[in-house]
């Protein structure tokens, strides 16, 4: 292969790109624990937006509610 020096690259010939095509690595699909964090984060982040929101409509001179023991 012919080294492109001002650029440090080397031109791939068409059978370097095919074998490169079989070695390129593949997306797992995600395993159930990853599945279940996932939808742990979303579920946190929509209680979140959730909180938030009734937080802002409540009166500034109003104390933060405490939920009872």
């Amino acid at each position: 292969m012919i080294k492109d020096r001002a650029f440090g690259r080397q031109d791939s010939t068409a059978a370097v790109r095919e074998a490169n095509k079989m070695f390129r690595k593949v997306m797992a699909a995600p395993s159930e624990l990853a599945k279940a964090d996932q939808a742990f984060q979303a579920n946190r982040e929509r209680l979140k937006a959730e909180r938030l929101a009734r937080e802002s409509k409540r009166p500034v001179n109003t104390p933060p509610i405490r939920p009872a023991r």
